[in-house]
């Protein structure tokens, strides 16, 4: 990440460019809707409040060019030892290619393990094949075959 990019907690005022940058793909332009629609920023006043959440924007001139939600998970396994799960990591069009993702996902991995965590984990599609190898390039193993329900 040759460029000075720095992280930070989203703001309400961050909410439209998240909601873009996580519509800017084929699954997430068939999910995401109007940016300002009220919903968004209902989840970003409960992710906010919430001190098990954080959700991250990067920041490069003022500009928000990533984003990813990091939720601390309490559990019994591992001697009760908490992990962090990483989710909806995205990097804006007009940032990719230039090590911005994994500058954000070393971040996260660092602000967990200051925090204590025993483990990271994140989900990722089945069709993000880029994905799934740009995240075994940082370490991260496919370990668990993962399951969904849709409710809506």
């Amino acid at each position: 990440m040759s460029e000075t990019v720095s992280f930070r907690h989203a703001t309400a005022a961050d909410v439209p460019a998240i909601v873009a940058m996580l519509a800017d793909d084929p699954l997430g332009a068939r999910r995401e809707g109007d940016p300002h629609d009220e919903r968004y920023l209902a989840a970003f006043a409960r992710i906010d409040a919430d001190p098990h959440d954080e959700l991250i924007v990067a920041e490069r001139d003022g500009e928000v060019v990533g984003t990813m939600q990091l939720t601390y998970l309490a559990g019994l396994s591992r001697l009760g030892a908490e992990r962090c799960q990483i989710e909806a990591v995205r990097v804006a069009a007009s940032a990719r290619g230039r090590g911005l993702g994994r500058g954000m996902i070393q971040w996260a991995v660092d602000r967990a393990r200051a925090r204590g965590c025993a483990m990271v984990q994140l989900t990722s599609d089945k069709s993000r094949t880029d994905a799934h190898r740009f995240y075994g390039s940082l370490g991260f193993a496919a370990s668990h075959e993962g399951f969904k329900l849709s409710l809506s």
